[in-house]
């Protein structure tokens, strides 16, 4: 987009804002180019609402199902296993590979990752919600800019790679909410895999792929847990964040529990 729009601009040529009623590439699309073309272009004009939907429901469903000890996914000893372990690790092999082979390190890519689970459960999730209540006629859509003014103690912070959390509670609680929630579910699975009896059927080896998602998840967002947690400075998740957050995720696994049992 910067080359082209760079050279067209070079030649003369001048911006416009063109949005034309309609315009979506199920109706425009499928008579002038391929269906790979084509679902290019979907997955491009729907992806917010592709990736949020997608994040909450790896997020939530599988660990509402571990809390209530369901299992989703095949037995660590079935062969079934292996195949949810490689779409895994090539989707993060890649990631890392792209990261690793323009020049960046190990932490820019630990952090896009995180970056990007950010944006699907906050900004995504919000956008696609308000872009659908605009298209049913219940709420107009709205822009409201942010305060985009750095002083030097969030500058120092971005330096030093640390998260600053100084928002909005509905920015934050969805973020807490979804820590919360994936933390109940893995403490909950480790305490029935240890302590809990059940029956000879190993309880690890059938809910293994839910508690490592769930882990991982945690591992990943660490920055929320550490902003929450143990951190006390003033760019740390307000208290009053993880207390809605605390009642949000109760509800949620109320709930699960209830649908699910």
């Amino acid at each position: 987009d910067y080359f082209t729009g760079f050279t067209l601009h070079r030649k003369g040529w001048k911006s416009v804002y063109l949005y034309p009623k309609r315009f979506c590439p199920l109706i425009c699309g499928p008579l002038k180019m391929s269906l790979v073309h084509l679902m290019c272009y979907l997955e491009v004009a729907c992806m917010p609402l592709l990736y949020c939907l997608s994040i909450w429901g790896f997020a939530l469903i599988p660990q509402l199902c571990l809390f209530n000890g369901i299992p989703l996914y095949p037995k660590i000893s079935d062969s079934n296993f292996n195949i949810f372990s490689i779409i895994f690790i090539s989707a993060i092999s890649k990631s890392l590979y792209e990261v690793v082979t323009t020049g960046d390190q190990f932490r820019v890519w630990k952090n896009e990752w995180r970056i990007w689970m950010v944006r699907c459960v906050t900004c995504y999730t919000y956008g696609s919600l308000d872009a659908i209540l605009d298209k049913l006629g219940i709420k107009e859509a709205s822009f409201l800019p942010t305060n985009k003014v750095t002083d030097d103690e969030q500058v120092k912070l971005y330096e030093m790679g640390i998260f600053d959390f100084r928002a909005a509670t509905m920015f934050l609680a969805p973020l807490v909410t979804v820590i919360l929630v994936n933390f109940a579910a893995f403490v909950g699975a480790v305490f029935k895999a240890l302590v809990v009896d059940d029956n000879g059927d190993r309880y690890w080896e059938k809910m293994f792929g839910q508690m490592f998602l769930s882990f991982y998840i945690l591992v990943s967002n660490y920055a929320i847990i550490e902003g929450m947690i143990i951190r006390k400075d003033k760019a740390s998740i307000p208290f009053s964040a993880t207390l809605w957050s605390v009642v949000f995720s109760v509800f949620i696994l109320l709930i699960g529990s209830v649908i699910l049992c």
